[in-house]
């Protein structure tokens, strides 16, 4: 590992841990980083920090944030500053976090912070972060609009791609994110001073494809794990793994599933260089190994040259079409209740992923969730029998029509052009509009195009789960209006 990406993790390493223990430890550390690194990478390090943190916030707020960070680094942090000054200034910065008009990132945990005082306010404050970003803003723009915003404004240019960057890409691991935009800069530089700009950027971007892609899926892997925590992420894998390859036996299936939660779980906070990149390289093995006999598609990606592109591959492949599986369990008992049964609502969930592969899986989390509440709230009843009849009329069997309806909807949408989906949507939505309905035309182009942002973005693998899992409940109050499926008679 290079020393320049030794001290940025070191200082990263210090943000993050100088919190759990004062004042003077973060003091101590930030200003010797700050002397190590120099002004302009505490500069630009700072912007990546920051931008991972609020990845909502504008640029100007992230810009604000850092510049008020340099400030306080630069003049506290010299030779023969005053003792108190850092104490000082950090004071007045988190005042002003507070103010009403402040120009920093917004936060709603922000009310809550300001009702502490002193040093508990400066770690509440430091502490908050947005939630990931689901849909990305960045767009690179073309060779010639880089070189000339570059060439009148280095600095500028380079302060907002990181803020653009780091806050698409907010949740990859920090080795590559940085790895990432310091790999980019580097050929802005370079193909910026170069005779045959159109060539150099071509070549470039070929040689740095591998690192995008890793920025690009580990960023997506970690939002998904910071959104759904340990446990769920384990359940979204097994059904992307079953959805994908539902002739694959539960128990590989599980493995997988369950070892590619526990690299998320290692690496996505983890400041080791390669950590990611190791831990993909045997998991890219296992599956291989557990899949390629059964799933043609998968052993096709697994010829590439490179773990990364077997993974992308692997990553990008579609929904299998064809499932040949015999009828999925309809609900959950009481057995459930005995001692290491947390397994049985893993295999219920994977028997619907085989039967519906291509159902949403904000859906078939739902009804993971359904299935883990009765659990809860019935083993622990005098008559769980009773209880779980109970469940599974109420919140577990009404999942299963909505579950149908959007593999079919999902389908529809997978197997057409768009205008051919649109037409077909609108057709079988005319005859079950309700009655009476005076503007017939406009009612259904806003349930058209409800159903058509949710099946958009939500009906293939590795999808939003926090903006899907939102659309659920308005799939599920509108179900009975819109079924896809064969064109009215």
């Amino acid at each position: 590992m290079k020393a320049g990406t030794v001290s940025i993790l070191l200082l990263l390493f210090t943000y993050s841990h100088g919190l759990e223990r004062g004042k003077d430890y973060f003091k101590e550390k930030v200003c010797n980083e700050y002397n190590i690194l120099g002004k302009k990478h505490f500069h630009s390090l700072s912007i990546v920090m920051n931008s991972r943190k609020y990845s909502n916030a504008t640029i100007d707020e992230i810009m604000n944030l850092v510049n008020k960070m340099v400030h306080l680094a630069e003049k506290c942090c010299t030779a023969g500053a005053d003792p108190d000054c850092y104490d000082n200034e950090s004071s007045a910065f988190s005042n002003k976090s507070c103010s009403p008009d402040a120009p920093f990132p917004k936060h709603p945990g922000i009310a809550g912070c300001c009702t502490e005082k002193g040093l508990a306010r400066k770690l509440c404050l430091a502490a908050l972060r947005h939630p990931p970003k689901e849909f990305p803003t960045y767009v690179e723009p073309s060779n010639e609009e880089i070189c000339d915003t570059f060439k009148k404004d280095p600095q500028g240019f380079e302060d907002r791609f990181l803020a653009e960057y780091s806050s698409d890409y907010s949740y990859a691991p920090l080795p590559v994110l940085l790895n990432s935009t310091r790999t980019y800069l580097s050929t802005v530089r370079t193909c910026c001073a170069s005779t045959q700009q159109t060539t150099c950027f071509l070549k470039e971007r070929l040689q740095q494809k591998p690192i995008q892609a890793l920025t690009h899926l580990s960023n997506k892997a970690c939002s998904i794990y910071t959104l759904l925590g340990k446990n769920k992420t384990k359940i979204s894998y097994l059904i992307k793994f079953t959805q994908q390859s539902p002739s694959l036996p539960f128990e590989n299936a599980i493995a997988l599933a369950e070892e590619a939660s526990e690299i998320l779980s290692k690496c996505c906070a983890n400041l080791e260089e390669n950590c990611i990149q190791n831990e993909i390289k045997i998991h890219i093995a296992n599956i291989c190994n557990t899949v390629c006999a059964r799933n043609e598609r998968i052993k096709t990606c697994c010829t590439a040259k490179d773990d990364m592109g077997k993974y992308l591959c692997i990553y990008s492949l579609p929904w299998d079409k064809h499932p040949e599986v015999p009828q999925a369990p309809s609900s959950i008992d009481e057995g459930i209740c005995r001692a290491g049964s947390e397994v049985d609502i893993y295999r219920y969930i994977s028997d619907v992923a085989r039967q519906y592969t291509r159902a949403p899986e904000a859906l078939l989390i739902t009804l993971y969730d359904a299935s883990q509440a009765a659990t809860n709230d019935c083993c622990g009843q005098p008559n769980p029998q009773s209880c779980f009849t109970e469940k599974n009329s109420q919140t577990i069997a009404p999942l299963q029509p909505l579950i149908v309806k959007g593999n079919e909807l999902c389908a529809e949408y997978s197997d057409h052009t768009f205008v051919e989906f649109l037409k077909r949507l609108k057709e079988n939505a005319m005859p079950l509009l309700p009655p009476g309905i005076l503007n017939t035309e406009d009612y259904l182009s806003a349930l058209v195009e409800q159903k058509t942002n949710y099946v958009s973005k939500c009906c293939h693998l590795n999808a939003p789960p926090a903006y899907c899992g939102m659309q659920v409940a308005a799939f599920i109050s509108n179900s009975a209006v819109l079924t896809p499926g064969r064109r009215p008679a």
